[in-house]
């Protein structure tokens, strides 16, 4: 049985087809006239035998001489062939059109929710479990919604004229084949609900199969530089076994529910025979009519096991109707003001241009409640001043990154831009404000003009000045095409400093008031990176800067130096001032220029 949830949830999901009202109304509107053309087959039939003997049931065929009558029939009977034929193929490419259309729709949505869901959602959710959701999840749901759903309509619409049928012509008979319907209705639910437990344990197992095929192409040189192909290899020959006993129980439920509809429907038919023979004998019924019944009985079961297998159909849409809805109504951490509130123009009037003071006050951050990875921690950057985050492994310097970015919330404190809380920033006002190079550069496939472009219009003259601008030159030259020049996934046709020199050249492009590095430069040749430090001094003037480094070159040229341990802020000054002090600055220092240790 459905649960009031499921329904709920279809309920809610059903807002997907409003655009396809008017296609829903027509495929409805022909079911009437294909049941009624279907349960009309066998009574023509019937008929047929019965003018054959002498005994038609229909008073105008006594008029009609019996060539004409069986004229009459066959060619009715063909009409009501092609009737429903042809209205059940234009109910099939409805129903398969407005599926896919659906499909899309959710799909759509369902993609968009899932990039606006924060880090801490995308951090506990491997990408082979989402990416089932957004696909085979998705594709079972259109089922529900198209063929399952209207078949399962249709089917009790043929189910009910063949039983108005039946009763209009021997009530006798036509109630004992409805009652035989019961126990086969009452068992087909029992095992629907086994079906749909199973059926969501399918869903699991191949959401972890695709996690962990994902997870194995993701990580293939270090799966091969380290030798792990066998071990790998069992263990996901251990989760394909898993998939595979899931998908056995399914196929158990799915078989037992035929097989019993299978045997009921030839135990009705023998019932009709013995029962109806009787009847013909004592001359209580016609030939003709007891031959209806036979058909009759086995029309019967059809739409019964139609119904069996498309509430199987169902049960596995529910099931993903379950699981696409939990991905749907996981809440929105990170949630965008209303677009230019009045407090944020007149914030816009009074300042003019941002000109990039960051305050962090109080501000504190737990991915587990009892492992804080930021604790209490304050301090002010004054616009255009150059700090620079050092500390040793976990001590939460890219955490403030992704705090700045509104990447992650912080459970306590909050963090001002131009004395401005950033949460009342719209998200993209805020992000324009900020330029932020992360050490791992993520590329786009593409060519390299949209990967230095991303949101920002430009002209391909205006961009090749730039990169031209930023010491870009001699990298356009080795490529092939120029900007023009198309990269693989994750820019893998590109080393790693050259793919550090764009994503370096995009935030420029963007002119940023608050320049955020995490090791922009970590790397990068020598060469590259005197060829680079030019440009990233003029692209630093006039600009906050906030600066991971381990490097003692890039900390020592800082206005200030903010040195983080566990999540707090320890110690605060000047390369030279913290030196002299002798704390856990001094002594990483210490330590990497004896090359023991990277700050």
């Amino acid at each position: 049985m459905i649960a009031l949830k499921d329904f709920q949830r279809v309920r809610r999901l059903g807002r997907y087809l409003r655009k396809d009202r008017k296609s829903l109304l027509l495929i409805l509107f022909f079911l009437l006239p294909v049941a009624l053309a279907g349960a009309v087959q066998p009574l023509l039939v019937g008929q047929v035998i019965s003018v054959l003997r002498g005994e038609p049931t229909f008073p105008f065929l006594n008029d009609m001489s019996t060539s004409s009558a069986i004229r009459f029939l066959v060619i009715s009977l063909l009409v009501s062939v092609l009737l429903r034929l042809g209205c059940q193929g234009f109910q099939t490419f409805t129903i398969q059109s407005v599926g896919q259309r659906l499909t899309a729709r959710i799909r759509s949505d369902l993609f968009s929710h899932s990039m606006a869901l924060s880090l801490r959602f995308h951090d506990k959710m491997p990408v082979g479990k989402l990416l089932t959701r957004l696909t085979s999840d998705v594709d079972a749901l259109s089922e529900v919604f198209g063929s399952g759903a209207v078949g399962v309509i249709a089917d009790f619409v043929s189910l009910g004229v063949i039983a108005v049928t039946m009763m209009l012509i021997d009530w006798r008979l036509g109630g004992l084949l409805l009652m035989t319907q019961i126990p086969v209705t009452i068992l087909i639910l029992w095992l629907q609900r086994l079906y749909r437990k199973a059926n969501y344990r399918v869903r699991e197992e191949l959401s972890q199969l695709n996690a962990d095929f994902q997870e194995n192409l993701q990580g293939l040189e270090v799966v091969q530089m380290f030798r792990r192909e066998s071990y790998n290899s069992e263990k996901f020959d251990f989760t394909g076994r898993a998939y595979r006993d899931a998908v056995n129980g399914t196929i158990f439920y799915d078989s037992s529910i035929s097989a019993f509809v299978e045997w009921v429907a030839l135990a009705a038919v023998a019932f009709v025979l013995v029962l109806g023979g009787w009847m013909v004998t004592a001359q209580v019924m016609g030939i003709g009519t007891l031959t209806t019944f036979i058909l009759y009985s086995q029309r019967l079961f059809e739409p019964l096991r139609q119904l069996a297998e498309r509430f199987t159909q169902i049960q596995g849409g529910l099931t993903a109707v379950e699981r696409i809805g939990e991905l749907l109504e996981e809440p929105l951490e990170i949630v965008d003001c209303e677009p230019r509130t009045s407090r944020f123009k007149e914030f816009s009037r009074t300042r003019g241009a941002y000109q990039g003071e960051v305050v962090f006050d109080r501000v504190s951050f737990f991915y587990r409640k009892d492992e804080p990875i930021i604790k209490d921690l304050s301090f002010r950057i004054a616009p255009g001043e150059h700090v620079a985050l050092v500390g040793p492994t976990g001590s939460g310097k890219t955490t403030l990154i992704r705090l700045l970015c509104r990447l992650y919330e912080p459970q306590k404190g909050r963090i001002l831009l131009d004395g401005e809380d950033i949460r009342t920033f719209p998200i993209s006002e805020l992000r324009k404000k900020l330029g932020v190079v992360l050490q791992d550069t993520f590329l786009f496939s593409g060519n390299v003009a949209n990967n230095l472009r991303l949101d920002t219009p430009i002209s391909d003259a205006r961009l090749k000045e730039i990169c031209g601008e930023l010491g870009l030159g001699s990298l356009l030259g080795r490529l092939p095409n120029g900007l023009n020049t198309e990269l693989r996934e994750r820019g893998g046709n590109l080393s790693s400093g050259e793919r550090q020199l764009l994503a370096v050249a995009r935030v420029a492009i963007r002119n940023p008031t608050v320049l955020v590095m995490d090791e922009a430069t970590a790397f990068m040749d020598p060469s590259t990176e005197a060829t680079l430090q030019r440009d990233l001094e003029r692209l630093l003037e006039h600009r906050t800067a906030l600066v991971i480094a381990h490097r003692l070159a890039t900390v020592e040229s800082a206005d200030r130096i903010l040195v983080l341990r566990n999540g707090e802020l320890i110690e605060e000054g000047t390369h030279l001032e913290l030196r002299s002090e002798g704390g856990l600055y001094a002594q990483l220092a210490e330590l990497q220029e004896r090359g023991l240790s990277s700050l």
